[in-house]
């Protein structure tokens, strides 16, 4: 099985909701299956508590390591992988300094690598896996990623618990107080009473016991304001008065203090009291409200949290073409689309051209079958710039037992794919430029140790060594700083054109003509790391041109959206091949790029939201040879801020 689908494995594991001993059993199974990505026999989830480490579920054969089993923390391999910025992988444990000696003493782990799971952004614990001897390899940093990912799984299906745990909680602490309610309304009734035109009750039902804590006698011949409370006092004489003149309460809700000093809230009906024509008082009845206006109070600050949350959160209608009725603002922030404009339309306007057909089948068969789900697909945002989705849905169920709504629930993931995407281009890459390189040093070779070495031209033979040398150097070079781009935290500013030019144009040989033309007063709203990209551009196009006096021209201009910087060079044009790569953002088993640096270009461009394209120059005769490289960032202006002109990172094949 290749890594890909191990990573679907352990994704369909998490996919669905479950009890707690559910989730427990997808940990279990994840666990076996990393066990067999990462061919070691022991796998195990830990949880962390007061410098104490627990073994929470596990798999394979070792003694120390069972569901139940406790240590120190500063006994266990877990001690430094906690302490770690990423996953904590060793090759030979006895020998590595990274792991603690009491550690291999206490379990004699030979091999080991491991990770920490969140919950709610606190150290949960740790995942790892292990083996009694030492590994005869090193763990890859595909191993390291597949690690990270379940680790994060975990935290979520634990995230998920919790929630669970708390909503059957607070299920069961509202089934209780209906029942206790319940149990009132059939032994009681509402509170009657009666107040005459000097403000004084004159008759409290026994009701009053049961809502306020006050005997009828105590209140029998007191001011009707004694037991309100002083937010409450200015209403209550208001409506008095007004039954007083004649007219008719309704649903009046005052606060009041029981016996105890608590709150209670009572809406009141009140009417006038009349002898003949005379008010001679008022008469009502008043109904604690109290749990009703608990229950709102909680119902509102739960929609706000729902309105307010970072993630998107939708709620579809299940009949007919799926309708979204709700669409928060975090939908709003990941999409673009105004909630007013979405609602009663189906989700697929989010789709587009690099939308997978795959995965839009699989979500339909799990909304056809009334299931949960949950899928990764390229959407599309409202200004057209694709993102990569993670949309989970569960479904609401009606009285019959059938799905009345859909709750979905979307995480822009398109910072993590773009990594993935990269360890895959940098695997292939790697893997196919160092077996081309070594292949040409091992001709060498064998041709030196040939018969006829006699007759080899040593210096031609040193020339072609080096040159395959330094191919080597640079390919490393490039994927070291594809990799350390990759790392570094997004920090978009403004950055002027003009700028950019004289810092691209500084670092090319003397012979070289670089021509600038910035047709616009605006910045461009992305990172510092820019200029590396164009200087990487210029360093391209000057290289790659043969010509005694290569000739290079810059050019900004803007189109009140987006800055458009082009890069044009006399050379001999970008390969069909190079070209095709970066269109599309991936290399196959097929067709390699021949160096990192048009890459490492998009990587920066499209991490700002922006887009790079490379072409043939047009024209006819000498004009016609040559490339154009496009970067596309959004335009800010000197006024606004950055925050309000950022865009998010879009998918790498734009």
């Amino acid at each position: 099985m290749d890594a890909s689908a191990y990573r679907e494995e352990i994704y369909d594991i998490f996919a669905a909701s479950g009890s707690d001993g559910g989730v427990m059993s997808r940990i279990e199974r994840a666990l076996a299956v990393g066990t067999a990505r990462l061919r070691l026999p022991i796998g195990f989830l830990t949880r962390i508590d007061d410098d104490v480490q627990e073994v929470v579920a596990a798999t394979g054969d070792h003694e120390r390591i069972a569901p139940g089993d406790r240590c120190p923390l500063d006994e266990a391999y877990c001690q430094r992988t906690v302490a770690a910025d990423g996953p904590l992988a060793v090759q030979d444990a006895v020998s590595s300094a990274a792991v603690p000696e009491r550690a291999v003493e206490t379990f004699g782990l030979g091999s080991y690598i491991g990770a920490t799971v969140a919950v709610d952004d606190e150290t949960f614990g740790t995942v790892c896996f292990a083996a009694e001897t030492e590994r005869d390899e090193p763990f890859t940093e595909a191993d390291e990623v597949f690690l990270e990912l379940l680790a994060k799984l975990i935290g979520q299906a634990l995230e998920r618990r919790a929630y669970e745990r708390e909503l059957e909680a607070r299920a069961e602490r509202l089934e209780r107080e209906k029942a206790r309610f319940e149990g009132i309304a059939e032994t009681s009734f509402d509170v009657l009473f009666r107040v005459d035109r000097t403000g004084t009750f004159t008759y409290v039902s026994s009701a009053v016991e049961r809502v306020l804590g006050y005997a009828p006698a105590d209140l029998t011949g007191t001011p009707f304001t004694a037991a309100i409370a002083d937010s409450s006092t200015d209403d209550a004489r208001r409506a008095y008065g007004r039954v007083i003149d004649g007219e008719a309460v309704e649903n009046l809700e005052l606060d009041f203090v029981d016996a105890d000093g608590e709150r209670v809230v009572v809406a009141v009906n009140a009417t006038p009291l009349r002898e003949g024509e005379q008010v001679v008082g008022v008469q009502g009845v008043g109904r604690d409200v109290t749990a009703r206006k608990e229950r709102e109070r909680e119902l509102r600050m739960k929609t706000r949290a729902i309105d307010e949350a970072r993630l998107g959160i939708s709620i579809a209608d299940a009949d007919g073409n799926l309708p979204l009725v709700y669409a928060n603002e975090g939908f709003e922030r990941l999409t673009g689309y105004d909630a007013d404009a979405v609602v009663g339309r189906n989700c697929r306007f989010l789709q587009g051209e690099a939308t997978d057909p795959v995965a839009l089948e699989r979500l339909r068969e799990r909304i056809d079958a009334g299931d949960p789900a949950s899928v990764e697909l390229i959407n599309y945002r409202a200004d057209g710039s694709p993102f990569w989705n993670q949309v989970r849905l569960s479904p609401v169920e009606a009285a019959d037992g059938d799905p009345s709504h859909f709750l979905g629930f979307q995480t822009d993931v398109t910072e993590r794919k773009r990594t993935e995407q990269l360890v895959r281009l940098l695997n292939r890459v790697l893997r196919h430029n160092l077996r081309n390189d070594l292949n040409v040093l091992l001709g060498v070779g064998n041709h030196l140790r040939s018969e006829t070495a006699e007759n080899v031209n040593l210096d031609e033979l040193g020339e072609r060594v080096e040159r395959t040398a330094g191919r080597l150097i640079d390919l490393s070079e490039q994927a070291r700083e594809l990799e350390r781009n990759a790392r570094r935290d997004r920090e978009a500013r403004r950055l002027d054109p003009v700028n950019l030019f004289d810092d691209a144009a500084t670092e090319v040989p003397a012979a070289a003509t670089v021509e600038t033309s910035v047709e616009t007063e605006r910045r461009i709203c992305a990172g510092p790391e820019l200029a590396q990209a164009l200087s990487e551009l210029v360093a391209n196009a000057v290289a790659h041109n043969p010509a005694d006096e290569p000739w290079v021209g810059l050019k900004a201009t803007d189109d009140g959206e987006w800055v458009e910087l082009t890069v044009t060079d006399d050379g001999p044009g970008i390969d069909d091949m190079e070209a095709t790569v970066i269109a599309e953002g991936e290399e196959t088993e097929l067709v390699h790029g021949s160096g990192l640096g048009l890459w490492l270009v998009n990587w920066i461009v499209t991490r700002y939201g922006g887009s790079f394209r490379i072409r043939a120059r047009d024209g006819d005769g000498e004009d016609a040879a040559g490339s154009v490289a496009t970067v596309r960032l959004p335009v800010i202006d000197a006024d606004t801020p950055v925050e309000a002109v950022e865009r998010a990172p879009t998918v790498l094949f734009r």
